[in-house]
């Protein structure tokens, strides 16, 4: 529920800003919300962060709905409230970005993602590309944590004596 919940709300919120921006920007100069530290500014990315790949728009589109696949995939095993998080942010961070790929100009597949945030000296980004970084942090604090996608810890040790890691040691 919680991965659902998060990826549902992830995705809707990206789409609602992405909407409202194209309505109210299209058009505009950089608009300043916190002096020159926080802006909005209206751009369509054809590429993916700091413009790589651009103009490989179909690579981009491919490897996101794989990408969205294997969230679905990976998904099915949850039972780790960060794994959960983690998940539920990817999945509606990727599908974001997907649906603008899939439905806007210049075509399927190929379509640009509207991007509005501005900060000083950094590209310019959106709601998705946000839930994608929340979820890379919460993934790499998994890992350290050693928590995987199931809820079982890294070489925890079984009732028998020996290691999830197949090491066959004893306590």
């Amino acid at each position: 529920m919680l991965f659902g919940g998060i990826a549902v709300v992830a995705y809707a919120v990206d789409v609602v800003t992405k909407i409202l921006a194209v309505q109210h920007l299209t058009g505009e100069p950089r608009v300043p919300v916190v002096g020159d530290l926080f802006s909005l500014y209206l751009t369509y990315n054809s590429g993916a962060a700091f413009s790589f790949l651009t103009g490989h728009t179909e690579i981009l589109s491919v490897v996101a709905i794989v990408a969205t696949c294997a969230v679905l995939w990976v998904a099915r095993r949850l039972g780790s409230t960060g794994w959960a998080i983690a998940l539920g942010f990817l999945l509606g961070g990727v599908a974001g970005n997907l649906t603008d790929r899939l439905l806007r100009e210049p075509g399927p597949l190929r379509g640009h993602v509207v991007d509005f945030f501005m900060l000083p000296n950094f590209p310019v980004f959106n709601v998705a590309d946000i839930c994608i970084n929340i979820a890379a942090a919460t993934i790499v604090l998994q890992a350290l944590r050693g928590i995987n996608v199931d809820g079982s810890r890294h070489h925890e040790v079984a009732e028998d004596g020996t290691s999830d890691a197949g090491e066959g040691t004893s306590r």
